[in-house]
């Protein structure tokens, strides 16, 4: 069998996605055709595109790459020319990033965002919006989204990350007027092979972060090259086997929400203080002298919403953490009853492999999954906006009771 060529330009930064990056690439080029005005096949480029895929098999990447090319100078993604460049570093006047700092993207947002996006690109060649986290577009901003995807101007293209086409996560009749690509979960190899490439790591620890990360390319990273990162790992894959006494719910819940705290809290410190120094000074509010009495009440009134807004994301990103801390629990009840059953599935956990024989030996089959469910269980409680202490504190009762 012929094997397929390799991926070049800005393409090559899609970890292991090749059957998408293929079908971006393709579209791009059809539309440098139309720009061109020349004849394109029929479908080979549309106004809409919804990026789906696990969390972390890089959709947002995808759909930045996908911009870059679209304004690409050369059609393909060169990653050369200014159109590409300036995408990829976010300065690009004609690509629209909606990242939802919050829970939600509100419908006021998202009307600014229409209004915007109807204008002529500046460059002459698309009008891009990205829209990460699709999913949490609330109902009247999905309205509004749908009114620009159903009458969408000449030069404007629409690009919806998500993770997956289901209506809970993106309405029916978005998703019938969008083309959709799905990524898939990046192997081990090709996420080890981008860490050792791209980011220098050392490549025994680039193999253990590509295989422990769950496929989430970006944890990979942060698991190799942060020593804190892997010791809340490492806090969290306790828990299953250190439910002796009834405290321990408690100890363990408390571990497991400190855990998720501090993993959001260090991700961020450094970019709220920063956003707060960059307005104050952009707006005057550290200046000296006559006259900037106003200017300091104007910056400190923009620095209290600018905080409600890192509140926000702040809440948000808490949740994130703890839910990629369930995910490892979950993977780990996963992986006891693989082994359980001697299936000779490939372990979530490899280096927890040890404790994970001798949970399968000492639990029975039922317990296993009721365990397993309970995980799954707290984290959709946690979506539906319960509480998270109550939502953990009851599942590490059940996860003790087995």
């Amino acid at each position: 069998m012929t094997e397929a060529p390799a991926l070049i330009g800005v393409w090559k930064q899609l970890v292991g996605q090749e059957p998408a990056a293929r079908t971006l690439s393709t579209a791009s080029t059809a539309a440098a055709r139309i720009i061109e005005n020349q004849p394109v096949a029929p479908g080979a480029m549309t106004h809409a595109w919804l990026v789906t895929g696990p969390r972390g098999s890089g959709s947002a990447t995808a759909a930045r790459i996908f911009a870059a090319a679209l304004e690409c100078s050369t059609g393909t993604g060169c990653g050369e020319c200014p159109g590409c460049r300036t995408v990829l570093a976010g300065t690009h006047a004609d690509v629209r990033l909606v990242a939802p700092e919050g829970l939600s993207i509100s419908v006021a947002d998202m009307r600014s965002l229409v209004q915007t996006a109807a204008r002529r690109p500046t460059s002459g060649r698309w009008q891009v919006v990205i829209i990460e986290d699709a999913d949490r577009l609330t109902e009247g901003a999905s309205n509004a989204l749908l009114k620009a995807v159903e009458e969408p101007p000449d030069r404007t293209v629409f690009l919806l990350c998500a993770p997956s086409d289901h209506p809970d996560d993106v309405s029916v009749t978005i998703r019938s007027r969008c083309r959709l690509v799905t990524l898939r979960t990046p192997p081990p190899e090709a996420i080890s092979q981008v860490l050792v490439e791209r980011d220098g790591i050392e490549p025994e620890r680039a193999r253990w972060a590509a295989s422990v990360c769950g496929g989430h390319v970006g944890r990979a990273l942060r698991l190799a090259t942060d020593e804190a990162a892997r010791q809340r790992r490492a806090t969290v894959l306790r828990i299953p086997t250190n439910l002796r006494r009834p405290s321990d719910v408690f100890t363990s819940a408390d571990q497991l929400i400190s855990a998720a705290e501090a993993d959001a809290g260090e991700e961020s410190k450094v970019r709220d203080e920063g956003e707060r120094s960059e307005l104050r000074t952009a707006m005057g509010g550290d200046g000296i002298g006559k006259g900037v009495a106003g200017a300091k009440r104007s910056a400190e009134a923009a620095v209290k919403q600018l905080e409600k807004r890192q509140k926000s994301r702040a809440t948000r990103t808490q949740r994130d953490s703890l839910d990629l801390a369930l995910v490892d629990l979950a993977a780990f009840y996963r992986d006891v009853l693989v082994t359980a059953a001697r299936s000779g599935a490939t372990l979530n956990h490899p280096d927890h492999a040890s404790e994970i024989a001798s949970a399968a030996t000492a639990w029975a089959p039922d317990s296993i999954l009721r365990r397993l469910e309970a995980v799954l269980e707290c984290r959709e409680a946690i979506d539906l906006n319960v509480k998270p202490r109550i939502a953990v504190e009851a599942m590490v009762t059940t996860l003790r009771q087995g």
